[in-house]
């Protein structure tokens, strides 16, 4: 599976992209750096068990051993302190990021109740994309009866593109269903 998007990439998007934006060299043409999934888990300041089962939700979802991340600064109006975990991240490169961008876009995102698409907006200015999910049990790898908590995630997935366009396309190409 990721495999087949890598080699449509390198067989059907480079030349299309080298057309549209008229680059002079296949290494002008923005590609996929990596995907980074990051999981908040604001309950792990009262009870640090809940932070294991999202660092196992985390790893089915992603296929890989996720990071727990720690708060920066104490904030007393929240009872953090710091340097306490509060969530869970992973970041993923090469063939496990294009195995989740293939599931992302064709099987995960059309699961999700009454889906228009994602948001054309969500570009950071320098051709990085932020999706934000509401659960993960859209992901088919999570078992419904063994989740304790819903829990959101955010999705950032960083392109070498120049520009919002360049990297609207990239996404497009590759068959991230964009709201019309």
């Amino acid at each position: 599976m990721a495999a087949r998007m890598k080699e449509r990439f390198l067989n059907e998007v480079t030349p299309a992209l080298m057309q549209k934006f008229n680059y002079k060299t296949v290494m002008q043409v923005p590609k996929i750096e990596k995907v980074v999934i990051n999981m908040g888990v604001g309950d792990a300041v009262a009870n640090s068990k809940v932070l294991d089962s999202a660092v196992n939700d985390m790893q089915l979802i992603a296929g890989q051993k996720p990071v727990i991340t720690r708060a920066k600064k104490s904030i007393a109006g929240f009872k953090l302190r710091e340097n306490m975990p509060i969530g869970v991240k992973v970041t993923l490169r090469g063939e496990r990021m294009y195995y989740f961008l293939d599931k992302l876009f064709n099987v995960t995102l059309p699961r999700v109740r009454d889906f228009q698409g994602v948001s054309t907006k969500a570009f950071d200015g320098r051709g990085n994309y932020t999706l934000g999910l509401k659960e993960q049990l859209i992901f088919p790898e999570i078992e419904y009866d063994k989740v304790d908590k819903v829990r959101g995630m955010d999705i950032v997935i960083v392109t070498t593109a120049k520009t919002d366009e360049e990297s609207r396309e990239l996404l497009a190409q590759l068959g991230m269903p964009f709201a019309k």
